[in-house]
């Protein structure tokens, strides 16, 4: 066996495809007197007859110019769904005032530093959807999340973060207090993310084989993240700029949080709710 990449098969229609194509062709070569036939051309579809049916087109080709550079983690698809839990934080102006010195700090090491407009914990990763699975998804998150006990936490460490595709870099606060309780909740978040074959927060290892033919998936068992950073996204850049942004950069930006006045207020957080968003949809789901 040899490792290879997923392939698309034509349909075990394809040779009466084909030969139906050959019969057609001669009858209008017969049709017009021997000479070749007018090539088919495929006529525009009015953009009113488009709207009818919205998932019958492609999408729209990704630009990563009209977001700022970020990267999709997956290609855009028709009927799929781009889903993520988080916990929301509900910014007051004192945290704004903090952003406002930490940022313009930060970017005298790194000018390319963009404030992040929302504020949010995640409680997954960024999984893909399909449309007729996000009622009974949301219902099951509901469900699952009913009995869990709301908890307070504490975000207040600087920490410098980057996707895993070392794509994008941020500057977060990390939980210091309740880091438990977020353990116990993803764990429940998981649960559902299992029974809708979506990946976790603990990450399998997959291959896929071609065995005469046969296309096989092999996945190890998953392996729990190391030490896992729950955290508020304060900024984010394109690239890997975890080489400026730590050491003396970071060192600046806690002690501007440490004297900070009442931070160990605002940044005492209550978690009451949780969020989902899936495509434009926004769901929340209350603690018990």
């Amino acid at each position: 066996m040899s490792a290879a990449p997923l392939v698309g098969y034509s349909s075990s229609g394809s040779e009466d495809e084909a030969e139906a194509g050959i019969l057609a062709r001669q009858g209008a070569e017969g049709s017009n007197g021997g000479q070749s036939p007018v090539p088919s051309q495929r006529l525009p579809v009015p953009d009113s007859v488009l709207l009818m049916f919205p998932g019958t087109e492609e999408g729209p080709a990704d630009d990563s110019a009209k977001h700022g550079g970020r990267v999709r983690t997956f290609p855009h698809e028709r009927g799929n769904w781009a889903t993520h839990v988080y916990l929301q934080y509900e910014a007051g102006e004192e945290f704004l005032d903090l952003l406002d010195v930490l940022l313009p700090r930060a970017r005298t090491y790194v000018p390319r530093l963009v404030r992040m407009e929302a504020f949010h914990l995640s409680l997954s990763q960024s999984v893909v959807l399909r449309h007729h699975w996000i009622l009974p998804f949301m219902q099951a998150l509901k469900d699952r999340v009913a009995s869990f006990q709301r908890f307070c936490f504490t975000a207040d460490r600087i920490k410098i973060y980057t996707n895993q595709e070392k794509t994008r870099t941020f500057v977060g606060l990390e939980v210091t207090s309740g880091h438990a309780q977020f353990l116990d909740l993803v764990s429940e978040v998981d649960r559902v993310l299992k029974e809708f074959d979506l990946t976790t927060f603990y990450q399998a290892c997959c291959e896929i084989w071609t065995c005469h033919g046969i296309q096989v998936t092999t996945c190890l068992p998953a392996v729990p993240l190391q030490d896992p950073s729950f955290h508020i996204s304060l900024a984010w850049c394109v690239g890997d700029a975890r080489l400026q942004l730590e050491g003396q950069c970071l060192q600046e930006l806690q002690e501007i949080v440490d004297e900070f006045e009442d931070s160990e207020m605002f940044l005492r957080v209550c978690a009451e709710q949780i969020r989902c968003k899936s495509g434009n949809k926004f769901f929340s789901m209350p603690l018990k």
